[in-house]
Formats: structure tokens, C-alpha cells, sequence
């Protein structure tokens, strides 16, 4: 039965004497490992990956390994298990202890010892550095185990293996620890099309150029519908595989600053190209030939020695996050370089050579497998220079590549500074020539471009505002206006009627009535039929030669 053994404070017993007879001891500066039992892993700065020996495969046997982890002070650290598979024969020198702290006064955590544990809980420490203790007896079963780690402000830490298919949002966001170049997963797929839902995110976030091996990180994910079919390509280490239709796919949302910068489309001129030498066989292999896609001959190096190089002039200081390059693509000319070195310069005189993460040695970029698929590493965090020079370290052959870098412009490449335009000053001597180099900050996110729009707005003239202001108050006056005078007149006029009398001969009766019917309200039309004429008044009136007088008697006032 799958179990865990222990919780606390455990014993002095044979498995802590078999420990310190294993273990060799180091001084506080030595390695953050050490023991025979270690496997692939990677403790970064904030997070990182560790694994038995051996693993996915079955540990070996009487093999101890123990990491210390420290993070920032002030930080506490958490744990999480993609893999938890221990033989519980023995569990008194079968186990994986985690404690509190770093030599002797550490105090354990938890202890496990059991075969397909399954750990979904994070374990937390309560301070900055913890050991972690893995030892094995003898055994016949158990593939070890395989775990992740970050500070705990990294809620949502995942671990190498978890994949697409283990999430069912459209969006969401996750956070990748260091290592997981160490998972033993394929992954399907290529940035921008996207990977197949089947594939390890973290490792296919490092194929994409989203994190980074040394220091992880995190990444933003977005499903969709699935496509026909996924490409292959190496990058950044990773190689991922051809694939067919599936249900979904995911892909990455990134800074945007991935673009080319000009070497394809010859926006960087020949004359921004050069090298330390240049090959003459058969033709010229020219630097004019460096550009990815170009058909012809490639740009080959006439020595064949470790101080060749590529050098681009990108004219201004560029943010440059990545370098694809290929060998000849020409078929009888089967040469490529299969690993290289980048060196960097805001001068041209000053070289800077990339690095790793917290490391003090130069860092070797793998380059092609043969001389015609193209392969991408990222730089995390990007470069900020103007010159970027290849330097091959190992080649097939002979030196020979075309290359294409990407990036987009530096936020300091066009520093933007507003003046009133008086009072005038006279101009001032040009400063002299100095140039300042900050190495990257290893750790930091990428920024999108700060992009504004500047463009301004055409000037108004002052009729056409005066006007715009004016026309809808003439307007509303004039409604009134209008308004005003129907009212007033339609009121004397209700009067006039509630009097009873009008003069006869003025009017004539039927025409004007039924006119007048069609302008007024039909509550006063309708009190046409209320009106009642007394006939033997009027012919009276008529006898006598009077003007004749109407007397309206109002049904009642309606109007």
C-alpha cells in the first residue's frame, strides 16, 4: 500500500549512520550537492528542479545525495512533487527528508518512504534555506522522484511534467521553476504556431524563448483549436518533434519583441557586415552572403581556428533577444559550426562576452546538427548593444553560417527630451566620447517596447469652434422662439372662445372653420360639435339691420 511514513522529528538511527559514513563533507562555500545518489538538477535563485539519480529509471542502489537550498533572506521556500516513487521494503534507509535549515541544527519537515505517492499539497518551509536528503538501501523497485521549488510569493507554481492537457482554461498563467531542461518529456510544436496540447509547458516555454533553463519564470498560456500539423525544430537547447492533428494546442503570450532585425530583408547594409576573414574557393564567401534565406554562398571564415568571427553593425544601440542561424544549405557544401560563443558592444572596442545566470563561465550556445535546418536561442535577459559578434566554437568542417537576430529598438536607443523652445542658448561643446556598459540584470521580466503615439492633432481654427458653439444655441432660441408664439396665440385664442362671441360678417364660416380645423388640437376640433346657435337672435338682429352677433355657449373648457 502506497504510504507516508513519518511526519517530524525522526530517530538517530542506521540510515543517519550510513548518511554520515556516505556523505563527504564540504565547507559552507562548496557545492549546494553533494553525495553519489544526485541526479539532474538545478537550484537557481528563487526557484529550481531536483531529481533522484537515475530518474525516470529506478534509482540505484545504497546511493545518498543531499541538496542545501537557500533564497533570499526573508523569503520562505515551497515544494512541489511531479514524481514521488520509493520502495517501502525498508523505510529506514529508503526515504526523502526534508528539513528546516543547514547543518546541524536543521529540524525536519517531513519524511516520505512509499511507492506512487501522490503529494498534491505544497510542503513549506518556515525559513530561507532548507535540505533536502534523498538515500536509498537496497531495493528492487522505485523510479526516485522528481520535485520543483520556488518562494512562496509563487503561488502557482507547476511542475516539469505538468502539460496542456492539465489545465482547461482559454488563459491562464503559471510559474515555471529553473530546470526543467532536466524533464525527460518530448514536446511538439514551435513558437508562433503553437504546441500540441500533449506537450510539457515549461519545457516548451524554453523551446519558445519565454523562460529561461537558469532561472525560470513566468509564462502566460493561451489554448485554441488544434492545426493539421506541428513543426520540429531545435531552440534554446530543445528539440521538439513533428506531430499531427490534435484537439488543442497552446501557445505563449509574449513582449512582442521578437521581430527581425534586417539581416533577411537587407535593411542592415553589406557594409554593416564583417568578419575576421573571408574564405576564396570557388567563389568569394563573403560576408554579404551572412543573411538567413539568402540564396548563394554563405559567409565562411578562411581560417579555421576558435578567434574567427561574425560581426553585425546594427547602427544604433538595439534590444536583442535572440539569434537563429543556419549552416551552408547548399548540399555539396555540407558545413555548418555546432556550437558558438556571443560577444556584445556598445563601441565596437569594449567586448562583453554572454553568460548564464549566476555564473562565471562563458556561455556555449548550441548550434546546427547539419547544414540546412535552421536553430533559435534566446537571450534572457536580452541584450542591449549596437555591435553582436558569433564566435564558433566547434564547426563541421569548416566555419560557415548564415545568421538573423532578433529584437526590436532599445528603450535607450533614442532618448527623448522636451525644451522650451526660449529663452535660445548657445550651443555647448560636444562631451567627450565615454562610453558606460551595464551588464544585464539576470532576473527581470521583459518589458513590451514603450510605444506612444506622438502624432498631434491638426489646429482648429477659431470660426470653425465659434461656429460649432453658436449654430445649436441659435437653434434651440429660434425652437423657442416658434414655440413661444404658437403657445400665445393658441391661448388668446381659447380665450376668445371661452368669451362666446365673434363678429360674423369678418369670417366666413365654413371655409375658415374647416381650415382652421386642420391647424388646431383635435380636442379643440372636436368642440366644434358642442357649439349652439339660437336662430331666432340672429334674424332678429338681421331685421334691424345690426351686425349680427354670435353667442357660443362652450361645452366646457377643454382646450
Amino acid at each position: 500500500m502506497d504510504r507516508a511514513v513519518m511526519v517530524g522529528r525522526g530517530p538517530i538511527g542506521a540510515g543517519v549512520l550510513v548518511l554520515s559514513i556516505l556523505i563527504i563533507l564540504t565547507t559552507r562555500s562548496g557545492r549546494a550537492q553533494k553525495g553519489d545518489g544526485c541526479g539532474p538538477s538545478v537550484l537557481g535563485p528563487s526557484s529550481g528542479t531536483l531529481s533522484s539519480l537515475g530518474y525516470p529509471g529506478t534509482y540505484p542502489n545504497h546511493t545518498v545525495c543531499e541538496w542545501e537550498i537557500s533564497v533570499p533572506q526573508g523569503s520562505r521556500i515551497h515544494f512541489r512533487f511531479a514524481e514521488l516513487d520509493i520502495e517501502d521494503s525498508n523505510c529506514q534507509v529508503n526515504y526523502l527528508r526534508l528539513h528546516n535549515g543547514v547543518g546541524p541544527h536543521r529540524r525536519e519537515i517531513v519524511k516520505y518512504c512509499g511507492l506512487g505517492l501522490k503529494v498534491k499539497e505544497f510542503i513549506e518551509s518556515t525559513g530561507n534555506q532548507v535540505t533536502v536528503q534523498f538515500m536509498s538501501g537496497t531495493h528492487r523497485t522505485g523510479r526516485g522522484f522528481y520535485l520543483s521549488y520556488s518562494t512562496t510569493e509563487h503561488t502557482d507554481l507547476i511542475t516539469c511534467l505538468d502539460k496542456g492537457t492539465d489545465f482547461t482554461e482559454a488563459e491562464f498563467s503559471k510559474y515555471c521553476p529553473a530546470g526543467c531542461l532536466t524533464s525527460f518529456e518530448m514536446i511538439s510544436g514551435t513558437i508562433p504556431n503553437g504546441y500540441r496540447e500533449s506537450s510539457p509547458l515549461c519545457m516548451a516555454a524554453i523551446h519558445a524563448g519565454v523562460v529561461s533553463n537558469a532561472v525560470g519564470g513566468t509564462i502566460s498560456v493561451v489554448s485554441s483549436k488544434g492545426i493539421p500539423h506541428y513543426e520540429g525544430t531545435l531552440a534554446n537547447n530543445v528539440t521538439s518533434t513533428g506531430g499531427t492533428l490534435s484537439n488543442s494546442l497552446f501557445t505563449f503570450k509574449t513582449s512582442g519583441c521578437y521581430g527581425t532585425l534586417g539581416l533577411e530583408s537587407s535593411v542592415v547594409a553589406d557594409a554593416q557586415l564583417s568578419a575576421s576573414s573571408v574564405w576564396e574557393w570557388h567563389g568569394v564567401w563573403a560576408t554579404s552572403g551572412a543573411r538567413l534565406k539568402k540564396a548563394g554562398l554563405p559567409w565562411a571564415s578562411a581560417q579555421i581556428d576558435q578567434h574567427q568571427w561574425l560581426q553585425v553593425d546594427l547602427k544604433r544601440e538595439m534590444r536583442i533577444t535572440g539569434i537563429t542561424i543556419t549552416g551552408s544549405t547548399l548540399r555539396e557544401y555540407q558545413f555548418y559550426v555546432s556550437a558558438y560563443r556571443v560577444l556584445y558592444s556598445n563601441d565596437g572596442q569594449n567586448w562583453h562576452i554572454y553568460r548564464e545566470v549566476d555564473s562565471t563561465q562563458d556561455k556555449i550556445f548550441q548550434g546546427n546538427t547539419n547544414y540546412l535546418h535552421e536553430v533559435r536561442n534566446n537571450f534572457i535577459p536580452p541584450v542591449e548593444a549596437r555591435f553582436l559578434r558569433i564566435n564558433p566554437t566547434q564547426w563541421h568542417q569548416r566555419i560557415v553560417l548564415k545568421l538573423e537576430l532578433l529584437g526590436c529598438l532599445s528603450h535607450t536607443a533614442i532618448p527623448r527630451t522636451f525644451h522650451p523652445p526660449h529663452p535660445p542658448h548657445p550651443p555647448r561643446p560636444p562631451p567627450p566620447h565615454v562610453v558606460t556598459y551595464t551588464t544585464p540584470q539576470y532576473g527581470r521580466t521583459t518589458h513590451p517596447p514603450d510605444i506612444r503615439n506622438t502624432t498631434m492633432p491638426p489646429h482648429s481654427s477659431k470660426d470653425v469652434a465659434l461656429a460649432a458653439v453658436l449654430v445649436p444655441v441659435l437653434v434651440m432660441a429660434l425652437t423657442a422662439l416658434i414655440l413661444t408664439v404658437v403657445c400665445t396665440w393658441h391661448w388668446r385664442n381659447r380665450k376668445t372662445t371661452s368669451e362666446g362671441t365673434y363678429d360674423l360678417p369678418h369670417w366666413d364660416r365654413t371655409d375658415w372653420w374647416k381650415s382652421m380645423k386642420q391647424l388646431l388640437p383635435s380636442k379643440m376640433a372636436e368642440g366644434e360639435d358642442l357649439v349652439r346657435y339660437s336662430s331666432s337672435e340672429v334674424g332678429r338682429l338681421r331685421g334691424r339691420g345690426t351686425v349680427p352677433r354670435l353667442h357660443a355657449e362652450p361645452a366646457g373648457r377643454t382646450c
